[in-house]
């Protein structure tokens, strides 16, 4: 099972000594059968007054600071180590219920997937579920796989990636109508769209790895990212990157879940100071294997 280390650093530089509200931080990694949390460590400084972790609506772990110290900067240093088994590509048989577009949810599971199958976004004019059904065939039904490939690799192909200074993600429609945006744009997007299709998606955020490259002396890398689950009968919870074309838990490394990318930042909160205080923030992150974190060290 490959090992990989994450370290992230996210550190905020103020023009005075400020005071700091309450941060919550969303970076532990989500475990489960294709992941495996091997240690973590998570230093603030300055300290926080108090440090509490709890699980939200989803199960996501997440770190709540408060501090009662002021100060010029504010750093959060994150470090863990996980065994991550990428599951294989998911294979539908046609005796799948899902292997077919249009399918059913089973009753018993609707109820809990409502929530990710309801649109969270307007579409007046009905331009984004235009843009999802052409991927369906002109006569039904459509291999479900199809659908759900193609649009992952649609996105990837067609749109341009651009990374934007404003805060949030941008609605879809903008999305669409720019053929722009960065990786949360992109997830949700596809979302939405699937949404608009009555199939079941959600938002994830979480890390991506990125490999050496084979050459001596160049180390993989990372960065936080995000990409989408989608539910189907008898498949479960199955992952789909647009902005990188995979398909399955390849490079992911998962941290959160959630109905939408507000309920899923990986760190914020507030400072209380006049807005002329705040002069920058800056990130590292790092994504390497085991071999590589060894020739580093």
């Amino acid at each position: 099972m490959p090992r990989l280390t994450i370290h992230h650093k996210t550190e905020y530089r103020y023009a005075r000594p400020v005071a700091f509200g309450e941060h919550r931080i969303m970076l532990r990694p989500r475990v489960g059968h294709d992941l495996r949390l091997l240690s973590d460590d998570l230093r603030i400084e300055p300290e926080p007054m108090r440090l509490r972790w709890i699980h939200d609506v989803f199960g996501n772990s997440v770190a709540i600071a408060n501090f009662d110290e002021r100060s010029d900067r504010l750093a959060f240093t994150w470090r863990a180590t996980v065994e991550h088994n990428p599951a294989e590509e998911f294979a539908l048989t046609p005796d799948d219920a899902a292997y077919f577009y249009p399918f059913l949810y089973d009753p018993d599971e609707f109820p809990d997937l409502r929530q990710f199958i309801t649109p969270q976004y307007s579409d007046p004019n009905g331009e984004l579920s235009a843009w999802a059904r052409q991927f369906l065939d002109a006569e039904s039904p459509t291999p479900t796989f199809k659908i759900l490939s193609q649009m992952t690799h649609g996105i990837c192909a067609s749109f341009a990636y651009r990374s934007r200074h404003e805060h949030g993600t941008q609605h879809p429609l903008d999305t669409l109508q720019t053929g722009s945006g960065t990786c949360r744009d992109y997830a949700l997007l596809m979302i939405e769209a699937l949404r608009q299709l009555g199939v079941a998606a959600r938002f994830v955020s979480g890390y991506l790895f990125v490999p050496s490259n084979g050459e001596e002396g160049h180390l993989g890398g990372g960065s936080t990212h995000a990409w989408v689950q989608v539910y189907l009968p008898s498949a479960g919870w199955i992952e789909f990157d647009p902005t990188n074309g995979i398909v399955g838990t390849r490079d992911l490394i998962r941290v959160a879940v959630a109905r939408d990318p507000r309920q899923a930042i990986p760190l914020h909160g507030t400072y209380l100071g006049s807005a002329d205080a705040f002069l920058g923030m800056d990130v590292a992150i790092q994504v390497v294997s085991d071999d590589e974190e060894a020739i580093e060290a």
